[in-house]
């Protein structure tokens, strides 16, 4: 049974690549040259899927790849896995985690530093942190924000400036302006341009996107 499914994959790989349009193929390939290996972003026990979605979304648009689903609290969330074309899961690469030691022990493996959402004593304005530097970033869930085990095992904590009543922002427009302030420093720092370092899984992207045959 794993045969043939693995051989209708295949032949369902060979009909995509083979109908594929120079304009799509252009598209993927010009993606995959804007794709940052050194950002990603961890969601910590985020329960809303439409705020899952928004991240999702917006991270594609600023060209990560890597997300970081950490479910400590919460279930493992069940729709990931569909492939709607309204969907940014099926173009990202999610790494799903319930034990919070063993999500930091693999972002250490790739990040340089860890920075997580908190309105803390210490916190610095996102405004004030390099995006130049190999960074992921943490947020935490609707209500409880990140968790203490998670800030205590980043680098630092950052907010967003705010000077109305209400300190706080939904998750996915605190993630969106974070992101697009990462995407302003690195687009001006070059990491946007054709010379820029590949991202190290583009030839596995491509297959899985069907620009290529297995």
């Amino acid at each position: 049974m794993n045969d043939e499914k693995e051989l209708a994959q295949r032949n369902n790989h060979f009909i995509i690549a083979a109908h594929m349009t120079p304009e799509r193929k252009h598209k993927i390939e010009t993606v995959l040259l804007n794709r940052q290996s050194n950002l990603a972003l961890v969601m910590e026990n985020v329960h809303d899927h439409h705020n899952i979605s928004a991240v999702m979304r917006t991270s594609d648009a600023v060209g990560i790849q890597d997300i970081y689903v950490l479910n400590s609290k919460i279930p493992k969330h069940v729709y990931f896995g569909v492939k709607s074309s309204s969907s940014a899961a099926k173009w990202l690469t999610v790494h799903h985690f319930d034990d919070t030691d063993k999500c930091f022990e693999q972002l250490r493996k790739k990040y340089t530093k860890i920075y997580a959402t908190h309105l803390g004593e210490h916190a610095q304005s996102v405004f004030d942190i390099n995006f130049t530097e190999s960074i992921a970033l943490v947020f935490g869930n609707e209500h409880e924000g990140v968790t203490k085990e998670s800030i205590a095992l980043s680098d630092g904590c950052f907010t967003i400036p705010q000077v109305g009543m209400i300190q706080s922002l939904n998750i996915s427009v605190a993630c969106a302006i974070t992101i697009y302030e990462a995407y302003r420093q690195k687009k001006i720092a070059g990491h946007y341009d054709q010379s820029s370092i590949v991202y190290p899984e583009a030839a596995q992207l491509e297959q899985l996107w069907g620009m290529k045959n297995r």
